[in-house]
């Protein structure tokens, strides 16, 4: 498909067609009230080409997707939970099947390399199959014993919440958007999501495979539109509100969410730290920084911004690290294939962004050892990696989230001073320690504020590890997702209790002083022998 650009024209791989772009727009929820919006023109980030128009939703759309959603979802959940998974086997086929088309999409709206958008791919199938094994223990009824055993009974039981909206961001679309969705329409429930408009076209051939592996139709919803136009109908029509994005716009939804009264889970920003010990082995370290850092070009939320090495290892650290770091952007590009190892900002607007925190850290007494140039000649919205070093608190990069390929490395000397800074954040949703002795990285790591905490590793254990909740702490979130928490949290618990015998009313005619000491002394009695 050629498309035009505004220095001459481009093409994207021949299994994107223009029908293939217009069936998948066609599944937003767009126009029910009559009322047509101007419409988003999506963007092949590597060189500016228009590849389609995306609907954009009203309020009245978002109620009229979240009405259908909770219409399907009634006989949704009527369904047993193997019938459910039974769609989720055959939507983990499909997605694998179909690889290189998701691959395609995710390309066209983030601009990231192929490795990087393939392994995003990857992801929703890793997060189905574990909760293909998990789900039907976590989802069982529980009976639990009452007030007086044998006689009295309780049982826990997993209700699906109803419809859940999922609102999730730019930088892996795919991954996240189904990811979130998927546990949420196993407990049961039907899916109101908005993606972000750059990026949607992935998550609308998401969406399209789980219908054909067989989810009823009308039970996921997609809304398009800017946050402020269709997030607060969002909310106000769901039963529970799954976010990943910001602080600022996380704590909008909570608000919202609060005045509601409905649940909500929020990953939001970081501004990650990584500890090098003293005892460290380089070898190992600065391959695996390399990743951590510069990854999808840095807009990964799990991402190293923040980096403390040790007297002993600074300056060999920082001088293999930044002749990696030139490598890397050596090996900088635009294309569809598996040759360019580091790729492009999403957007202008993201890299002019990470532009200024690099251009105000410079200002203002920062080194740049490394990079902080755009790169035009490879695409409008190409940054090179980029390593700062005597970043100091007033600059913007020092405490803000950057979320591009910058990163800056202090030097330390005590190791509780490196605790202290790498703490010293309003987030806490990532962190990495280096040492060959784990038992000694892992009492640093009992002293960091953060929800993942990686040990020789930058945030792929942690990420990876889909039977472990993850989530955030301080300003980087509320809940978590993966493991069995996951999938509970798009759930009511319900406590159904039996009494098999009177025992529990109050006996009528026996003095309340002789009910009393009785109480009492079954209290004493079910304590001494553990019967309750």
């Amino acid at each position: 498909m050629d498309t035009t650009t505004h220095g001459g024209t481009t093409t994207v791989p021949p299994r994107i067609t223009k029908t293939l772009i217009d069936r998948l727009t066609a599944l937003v929820t767009a126009g029910t009230a009559g009322e047509q919006r101007k419409p988003y023109e999506m963007l092949e980030v590597y060189t500016g080409a228009v590849v389609g128009e995306l609907p954009q939703s009203t309020p009245e759309d978002v109620a009229a997707a979240a009405a259908n959603a909770r219409a399907a979802q009634r006989e949704w959940a009527s369904w047993p939970l193997r019938r459910r998974l039974a769609v989720f086997e055959r939507a983990h086929e499909l997605i694998l099947s179909e690889h290189e088309t998701v691959t395609d999409l995710i390309q066209i709206g983030c601009g990231k390399t192929r490795r990087m958008a393939l392994e995003e791919s990857c992801d929703v199938p890793m997060v189905i199959s574990h909760y293909l094994k998990t789900a039907r223990r976590v989802l069982a009824p529980v009976r639990r014993g009452a007030a007086v055993p044998f006689v009295t009974s309780s049982t826990e039981q997993h209700r699906p919440k109803g419809v859940v909206a999922v609102v999730s961001p730019w930088n892996f679309p795919f991954a996240v958007s189904l990811s979130d969705s998927v546990p949420a329409l196993i407990a049961g429930n039907g899916v109101v999501l908005k993606p972000d408009n750059k990026t949607a076209l992935c998550v609308l051939f998401g969406v399209e495979l789980l219908y054909r592996a067989g989810l009823p139709r009308g039970l996921m919803q997609v809304v398009c539109g800017a946050g402020p136009d269709v997030g607060p109908a969002l909310i106000e029509n769901s039963d529970f509100v799954m976010f990943t994005g910001s602080t600022a716009t996380g704590r909008t939804i909570g608000e919202l969410a609060g005045r509601h009264l409905i649940g909500c889970s929020l990953e939001l920003g970081g501004k990650n730290p990584m500890i090098v010990l003293d005892d460290a082995n380089l070898d190992e370290v600065v391959p695996s920084t390399v990743f951590a850092v510069f990854g999808n070009s840095g807009q990964a939320c799990m991402h190293i911004e923040r980096i403390y090495v040790h007297d002993r290892l600074f300056d060999e650290f920082v001088r293999r690290f930044v002749a990696a770091a030139e490598e890397l952007g050596a090996k900088a590009g635009a294309a569809y294939d598996y040759t360019p190892e580091f790729g492009s900002l999403v957007s202008v607007e993201h890299m002019e962004r990470v532009a200024a925190h690099v251009e105000d850290a410079r200002a203002k007494g920062a080194t740049v050892l490394t990079g902080g140039r755009p790169r035009p000649d490879l695409g409008p919205a190409f940054y090179e990696p980029t390593v700062l070093t005597g970043v100091t608190p007033e600059m913007t990069h020092a405490t803000m989230e950057t979320f591009g390929p910058v990163v800056t490395v202090y030097r330390y000397s005590d190791e509780q001073e490196a605790i202290e800074q790498a703490n010293a954040t309003t987030y806490g949703l990532n962190a990495s320690v280096w040492s060959r002795d784990l038992a000694r990285a892992g009492r640093v790591a009992d002293r960091l504020q953060s929800g993942n905490i990686n040990i020789n590793d930058g945030f792929v254990t942690t990420y990876s590890a889909k039977g472990t909740p993850s989530g955030g702490v301080k300003q980087s979130g509320v809940g978590t997702r993966h493991g069995d928490a996951g999938l509970l949290k798009y759930t009511d618990t319900v406590n159904v209790g039996v009494q098999k015998k009177q025992v529990l009313a109050a006996r009528g005619g026996l003095p309340y002083e002789k009910q009393l000491r009785t109480t009492l002394l079954t209290l004493r009695l079910m304590r001494r022998f553990r019967i309750r």
